[in-house]
């Protein structure tokens, strides 16, 4: 018995794995969501500067870029027939997570 690959004319089950996929983009989100919130209180617990307001407001901005390709995401992923991410989106998520994180970096010292 050989096995079947996806030039075999068969149609690809994907099983579970655009469903754990999805909840991984949640967990992510979620993770990017508690940054940008300690973040925007690390700003105003520590008392406003212009350079604080201007970093948080940054870090929502990012929050929201990287909040608008996860939800594209986890749309496309319950499509019927999920397809691979686009490079593009990939960049933009990775870029928005970096520098996010380069931001609260910056937000400590």
């Amino acid at each position: 018995m050989t096995p079947s690959g996806p030039g075999d004319g068969q149609v690809r089950d994907p099983g579970l794995q655009p469903e754990r996929t999805r909840l991984a983009w949640r967990r992510t989100t979620l993770s990017c969501t508690v940054a940008a919130v300690l973040a925007a209180r690390a700003v105003l617990h520590d008392g406003t500067t212009a350079l604080g307001v201007l970093a948080c407001a940054v870090c929502l901005l990012l929050w929201l870029g990287f909040l608008a390709v996860a939800h594209r995401r986890m749309v496309a992923l319950t499509s019927r027939e999920p397809r691979t991410l686009p490079f593009r989106s990939a960049w933009s998520a990775a870029l928005c997570t970096l520098a996010l994180a380069v931001c609260a970096a910056l937000m400590l010292v």
